[in-house]
């Protein structure tokens, strides 16, 4: 989408009014994966009869007043912090409907064991007795699990620790909890995220006001080819040896139940060492078209080691009254994509 020159961002939902006309800052994070995204809105309350109210849901718009805004969606008010001075009042909001009162015990810790399943059964089993509705990617569903363990952990934490084995992320996204591929989450939840091609200026100066900054972190350890892991074949009596890939390996230590959940757990353990072998970070112009498990482009104005496609990890956008509309992109190679 087209850029404009004049930053917009308005709020609606609870206590709208007032927030518009005091807004002196405000914060909004998208996370691809198990993060909640969230915004911050820092509300001068100077002059003020006691602390206004804010509960239940506050939305985002933000773009630029020439090209219009764009709905980041909404948000449930978490916390607010009253300070004295300067008086303001910082609010805080979750795209997850995390509530004070854990009526289902969301964030309570408990333990438990699950045998003889799949990751999806699990998945739901977990999600659906909280009131989302579970959405999951086919290719995650019915990976296999002859038995696992929930010890001393949250519904959340465990089920995050369990997709990770096999790369891949869960995350709450207002009524829906989503398992899926890094990527997927938004597709799986109703959103289309088409590319977003970014370009360097050619006089690209601290200042300007579409001045980019960029920098790439290429890890300089040896590089994993593939990935090994091991599971025991109770017949044979033996530890038998998966490999994924081709060397050099990396060895996962854990040793798993089957043939079958080894090989994922080495599969998606080698999908994310490709993804992580270089971390892009970006601060560029406010864009309200950049979004986390959104594709990044980086055009010909870019340096040739920077070209390319991008799969975007995390966006961190933020306004103020001093300080025009930033964007700060967190960006890994999507699945795919090699060195």
């Amino acid at each position: 989408m087209a850029i404009g020159y004049t930053p917009a961002v308005e709020i609606y939902g609870s206590n709208a009014a007032l927030i518009n006309a005091r807004l002196v800052d405000w914060e909004h994070v998208d996370a691809a994966g198990v993060e909640s995204d969230t915004l911050k809105l820092t509300v001068n309350i100077e002059g003020l009869d006691g602390l206004p109210s804010v509960d239940g849901k506050v939305g985002l718009r933000v773009g630029y007043k020439e090209t219009g805004l764009v709905d980041k969606g909404e948000f449930v008010v978490t916390r607010t912090t009253p300070q004295l001075f300067p008086a303001l009042l910082l609010i805080v909001a979750t795209a997850a409907p995390f509530k004070v009162k854990d009526e289902t015990g969301f964030k309570a810790r408990r333990s438990a064991s699950y045998a003889m399943t799949t990751l999806g059964q699990v998945f739901r089993q977990l999600t659906t007795k909280h009131g989302f509705s579970p959405r999951v990617a086919p290719e995650l569903d019915a990976i296999p699990i002859a038995h696992i363990d929930q010890s001393n952990e949250t519904d959340m934490g465990f089920l995050t620790r369990l997709a990770r084995r096999y790369d891949a992320v869960t995350k709450p996204v207002n009524d829906l909890y989503v398992l899926a591929r890094r990527g997927q989450v938004k597709t799986l939840s109703g959103k289309t995220l088409p590319p977003v091609t970014l370009s360097v200026t050619k006089d690209n100066r601290p200042g300007e006001r579409a001045f980019i900054a960029a920098s790439i972190d290429q890890d300089s350890r040896v590089r994993f080819k593939g990935c090994k892991t091991t599971w025991w074949d109770g017949s044979a009596g033996k530890e038998c040896v998966v490999e994924v890939g081709e060397g050099p390996f990396k060895t996962v230590r854990q040793r798993y139940q089957n043939e079958a959940e080894a090989k994922a757990a080495a599969e998606g353990e080698q999908r994310k060492t490709q993804r992580e072998a270089a971390k892009l970070r970006i601060d560029c112009p406010g864009n309200p078209a950049l979004s986390a498990e959104g594709l990044l482009e980086l055009d010909d104005s870019w340096p040739s080691f920077m070209r390319g496609t991008w799969s975007i990890d995390k966006v961190t956008a933020s306004g103020s009254r001093q300080q025009s509309y930033r964007c700060t992109l967190e960006a890994t190679y999507p699945d795919g994509r090699q060195e």
